[in-house]
């Protein structure tokens, strides 16, 4: 055990150096070890005065003012062009708006429609979070495809001329399996079909290269290594050169070209403007807004070079802590295959969650037996790596 202390306040001395360490100031943080960030992220310094000043000056003074003097009207594209550089895009291809699973509905669909004819099947990542496949099932009813789920090992394999669009996760929510973005995008335009990648669990935690590999389309939640709180708004990637073939499934008065004109017939702006909807949701943009200030002067490649670093020490702690035959890490070992969490399956995952919880170490259960640890670089350090790998072995124990 000396060893692997030892080891951690080395590690935490680099931490140190690096200066991802201080950034733990910028967060709202008690004595927990908390690592469920790939669920909720913690909350930003920042937020509360930024809410507050939206909530009693630009709401309680401005008041309708506020659209234009406050910029209200124009944050889903501000913000949207504030997270592009976390995901590898230039400005002017993000709006930050809806739900993430709105946003997979606008995207599924409209790629469809760029298919070419006689293209009549879509393919789903088959081990997706659940409401993903959901929305592409009623997108095929919707658009009159076929939908076949397959893993994404498989989605080479399973590309064909009946291919009109591939619905993808970057990280699988479930096991921290980080799949291959830009092979699988290379193959899918070498299919001639379209791509929509998932970024929930990859987002702020890795460098995912949108423009660099071409992705056609791309969505995304804000409330998890982004930090924008509860319910915070996702977003929608559209590259630039598809925005104006991108016919959203819902067009509203905000995307319209002339949204006050109050024009009977539909007239898509142009830009990342087309997959707006209806009014935004303003204290939640804002709050968004003020929580990504703490990426100020961060480099997403830090950060994954200290995830790796993190998820590396968890699982060579957990082997020598915890008595062999308690745990299987479900996540792959190779840092390719990898995203910023660690899932190990074991009886009684559910139970055992609960009684980490209660010796302060946050993670999460899924069902059936899986134990989910999230390590999120920007506030997350080796020493409670060390205190959760400890604290796991004398509760299994």
């Amino acid at each position: 055990m000396s060893e692997l202390l030892e080891a951690a306040a080395e590690a935490g001395r680099l931490d140190a150096a690096d200066g991802l360490a201080a950034l733990r100031e910028r967060f709202v943080l008690d004595d927990v070890v908390y690592l469920d960030g790939n669920s909720l992220g913690a909350l930003p310094a920042g937020v509360p005065a930024r809410v507050e000043d939206v909530v009693r000056r630009q709401w309680g003074e401005l008041r309708i003012r506020s659209w234009e003097e406050s910029g209200w009207w124009t944050a889903p594209e501000r913000i949207g062009d504030r997270i592009a550089p976390l995901v590898g895009a230039a400005s002017g291809q993000i709006v930050v708006g809806d739900s993430t699973s709105v946003n997979v509905f606008k995207a599924l669909v409209a790629a469809v429609r760029m298919a070419d004819v006689g293209r009549d099947e879509i393919l789903v990542d088959a081990t997706t979070f659940p409401t993903d496949g959901y929305i592409a099932e009623s997108a095929a009813r919707m658009t009159g495809r076929s939908l076949r789920p397959v893993t994404p090992a498989e989605v080479p394999s399973a590309l064909g001329d009946r291919t009109a669009a591939v619905l993808l996760n970057h990280v699988d929510y479930r096991t921290g399996r980080l799949h291959d973005l830009p092979a699988l995008t290379a193959a899918v335009h070498a299919a001639g079909a379209y791509v929509v990648w998932d970024l929930c669990h990859s987002a702020g935690a890795l460098p995912v290269g949108l423009d660099e590999h071409g992705v056609d389309l791309a969505v995304g939640c804000t409330y998890k290594y982004l930090n924008g709180g509860p319910g915070s708004p996702a977003y929608l990637y559209v590259r630039r050169d598809l925005q104006d073939r991108f016919d959203s499934p819902l067009p509203g008065w905000n995307s319209h070209a002339e949204p006050f004109g109050m024009r009977p017939a539909y007239a898509p702006a142009s830009g990342a403007v087309r997959g707006r909807v209806g009014t935004p949701d303003i204290l939640s943009l804002l709050a968004l807004e003020a929580a990504l200030e703490v990426w100020d002067g961060v480099s997403v490649e830090a950060v994954r070079a200290k995830s790796l670093a993190l998820t590396d020490f968890f699982l060579r702690c957990v082997g020598e802590y915890v008595p062999d035959g308690l745990v299987e890490s479900v996540t792959p070992a190779a840092h390719a295959e990898r995203g910023s969490q660690v899932a190990l399956r074991c009886d009684d995952a559910g139970d055992v969650m609960k009684r980490l919880v209660e010796r302060g170490v946050v993670g999460d259960f899924r069902a059936p037996d899986v134990l989910r640890f999230g390590f999120t670089p920007l506030y997350v350090g080796f020493a409670d790596v060390e205190r959760a790998a400890r604290v796991l072995a004398e509760t299994l124990g």
